[in-house]
């Protein structure tokens, strides 16, 4: 049997939720959102494609879809922002696409719902070509302002939510975006510089460090490895590798002042781990600090997209 585009569109429409801030949702040429003021608007936008992100008939299309929404929320949060609404574009196979979009539908919805996220629309469309889907999420700053990354200052403690590594077990597909975390976080301190950790820690921590004219010292001896790390640490890599470049942990890494990591720590906010794993130094460099208390260099090793000339 053979669908078309309008089908799909036609039964996400039946299923996706209603949503307060939507005036006009799916069915016309744009969504109307209605959109706090004077709230700074937040926009960003993922492509994940079968193949490099996930691999489709080994995922269920429901892990493809929330993680799809997921990685975004994950982006919010580390701007501490609220996520609004998302709009979701989709390049569907031809074959077995009526199927695959109804179950990414349910798996965003899922996502959609828990973090009270408008769906406010997209594109369909089929190809002969693999699975591609992109979401584009728009939040709202809270009153504070949004953190970046330039703002980390020489001093400074870096804090990492979570333990990180070998997320390729499945993490990457079902972590929690840090949200409530980050939020929490911002109300109870003063952020200076953030993050979320979807390359790596060692690629992620050099993006703080390149905007922020910085350089770092990191504790070896103090990087949360996660289970799943060590777990993977039979294929030759340390543990310790794992957690410094898997990647897609989605845990958030941020700077603070010496006073406000110690608060953090005598009371945390949240009940997911907060660790104080180094400090922001003077110069460019960075160095991860063995047990016997010697420097080495710190590789940003972690994921990057190559081209070919």
């Amino acid at each position: 049997m053979s669908y078309h585009e309008f089908a799909l569109i036609d039964w996400i429409r039946q299923h996706v939720a209603g949503h307060d801030r939507l005036t006009t949702g799916i069915g016309d040429d744009a969504a109307v959102l209605r959109f706090p003021d004077p709230a700074e608007c937040l926009i960003t936008t993922d492509m994940l494609m079968d193949g490099v992100d996930f691999r489709v008939g080994e995922a269920a299309p429901e892990r493809i879809g929330r993680k799809a929404l997921a990685v975004n929320l994950s982006d919010i949060a580390a701007m501490a922002g609220r996520p609004l609404a998302a709009v979701v574009a989709v390049a569907l196979p031809r074959r077995g696409g009526m199927e695959l979009g109804r179950g990414l539908h349910s798996g965003l919805q899922k996502l959609a719902d828990e973090f009270g996220v408008a769906l406010a629309g997209g594109d369909t469309n089929s190809w002969d070509g693999p699975l591609v889907i992109s979401v584009t999420v728009l939040g709202e700053a809270t009153v504070r302002g949004a953190i970046r990354r330039s703002g980390a200052q020489v001093g400074d403690w870096i804090m990492v939510t979570g333990r990180l590594g070998g997320s390729l077990s499945g993490h990457h597909f079902d972590f929690t975006p840090r949200i409530a975390e980050a939020l929490a976080l911002h109300d109870s301190v003063a952020l200076h510089a953030m993050i979320d950790i979807s390359d790596g820690l060692a690629a992620d921590l050099e993006h703080i460090l390149d905007e922020s004219c910085v350089g770092a010292v990191l504790d070896s001896a103090a990087i949360p490895i996660s289970d799943a790390a060590l777990a993977t640490a039979v294929d030759g890599r340390s543990p310790l590798d794992h957690a410094l470049g898997d990647g897609e942990d989605f845990e958030l890494l941020f700077t603070v002042s010496p006073d406000d990591g110690w608060k953090l720590l005598a009371s945390p906010p949240f009940a997911t781990q907060i660790t104080h794993i180094g400090e922001i130094v003077t110069g460019r460099a960075c160095q991860l600090r063995a047990p016997d208390g010697s420097l080495v260099p710190l590789i940003a090793s972690g994921w990057r997209h190559w081209f070919e000339s």
